[in-house]
């Protein structure tokens, strides 16, 4: 009698710079039996140096990281392993960030307050080729992707492109046109432009005025 061989294991890498957040999701996952993660990284740079060498069926990914922007990292392991499926798992509002996560080549965004049972479903949704989001996300992405709704509806945040929105994040953590310019590895002209195209779309006179409104932003979505 021919003996059954056990399917190894999908294997899963977990961004993410809080070590509790990875280790946790990490023991959630490995409790599944088919589903492992082999490997962890707290910065982008590791990340992309861990996908460059080794094999993953699905990776977690944070968007707040300290070197590089989720939504920038998400474009970088596409272009690096196009086949390679991405949920991202994160503290913040998924009105704002679920649009720009799937649009960046994400499969999938569910946020950090939600069960275990939940996690693991969109994990296997994802794994099975499938996008996921919340109910409530679901209707308004279908719209936005089909033209029935307006990108700008809810927020006029919502109208900056992916990188005047990482600068807009950055203006509101207080950082100055040439930390910034460091950061984002931008000549301070061109964060300068990205800062001027901010406040025409934000309706914003002034550099105070953006500021103001930046750090408010920030300090409402509890931002890090």
């Amino acid at each position: 009698m021919a003996t059954k061989t056990k399917n190894p294991a999908q294997r899963l890498l977990v961004i993410d710079d809080h070590p509790m957040m990875r280790n946790g999701l990490a023991q959630l996952i490995d409790s599944e039996g088919d589903l492992k993660v082999t490997a962890q990284a707290d910065n982008a740079g590791q990340a992309i140096d861990l996908v460059a060498k080794q094999k993953f069926d699905l990776v977690l990914c944070d968007i707040s990281l300290p070197d590089k922007n989720g939504l920038e990292l998400i474009k970088d392991i596409r272009a690096l392993r196009p086949e390679l499926p991405i949920l991202v798992v994160s503290m913040h509002d998924e009105m704002i960030y679920a649009e720009r996560v799937l649009r960046a080549g994400g499969r999938g965004y569910i946020m950090k307050q939600e069960g275990g049972e939940k996690f693991i479903r969109a994990i296997r949704q994802v794994l099975s080729g499938q996008i996921f989001v919340s109910d409530k996300m679901s209707s308004r992405i279908l719209e936005i992707f089909s033209g029935g709704a307006k990108k700008n509806d809810d927020s006029p945040v919502s109208r900056l492109s992916d990188r005047e929105f990482e600068v807009f994040q950055l203006i509101g953590h207080g950082k100055g046109t040439r930390d910034i310019a460091g950061q984002l590895h931008l000549s301070v002209k061109t964060v300068e432009v990205h800062r001027a195209n901010i406040k025409e779309k934000l309706n914003l006179q002034t550099a105070t005025e953006l500021v103001r409104f930046a750090v408010r932003w920030a300090d409402s979505e509890g931002d890090k």
